[in-house]
């Protein structure tokens, strides 16, 4: 079960002791960046999302279709510094992004995660190399599986992994986005 609950209402749920059965709580937060609409969604552990879209209803129910099992609650004052090194990372991607990360995932894909965290801004991978970096029998599939699997968008830079022929491929959050943060990278 998923609630999305107010600040207030979050209040008087703990007072009353009432949780839901996995008992963790997800506070986030929308803002406006350059590519749209930004959702930051944080653990006790870190950001554990960071979504792109159109509209902030769309980005609320791709949250809750990720976190089925946890209590969302909006709340703009506990997330509002890591919302803001987000919108600045779009901005200014050369200053880097620097978050406390609650990467959940197979433990194959929060090794996909973590090589790709390594590639520098600026700089761009094939499906194939990254493959390679994790061991010499994975594939270009299961690169492509991690990156579509990836919740915490820019943090986890699947914009940086393209195909082998240099076509940039799909992009969970839209392929002219991906387009645009590898355009900013590069010029930075």
């Amino acid at each position: 079960m998923n609630l999305m609950i107010s600040e207030a209402a979050l209040r008087l749920a703990l007072m009353a002791k009432r949780t839901d059965a996995a008992g963790e709580i997800l506070f986030h937060a929308i803002g406006e960046c350059g590519l749209g609409k930004v959702l930051v969604a944080r653990s006790a552990r870190g950001v554990c999302a960071i979504l792109l879209g159109a509209g902030s209803d769309e980005l609320e129910a791709d949250l809750a279709a990720r976190f089925p099992d946890v209590m969302l609650v909006a709340n703009e004052v506990t997330v509002r510094d890591d919302l803001a090194k987000v919108i600045r990372f779009v901005d200014k991607p050369t200053k880097g992004l620097h978050l406390v990360l609650d990467m959940r995932g197979t433990p194959l894909q929060r090794r996909v995660w973590e090589k790709m965290r390594s590639i520098p801004v600026g700089r761009t991978v094939t499906y194939m190399q990254l493959a390679r970096w994790i061991s010499p029998v994975a594939s270009a599939r299961v690169i492509a599986g991690a990156c579509a699997a990836n919740p915490i968008a820019l943090a986890i830079p699947c914009h940086r992994v393209i195909r082998t022929d240099g076509d940039l491929a799909d992009y969970r959050w839209g392929i002219e986005r991906k387009r645009e943060l590898i355009r900013k990278e590069a010029i930075a």
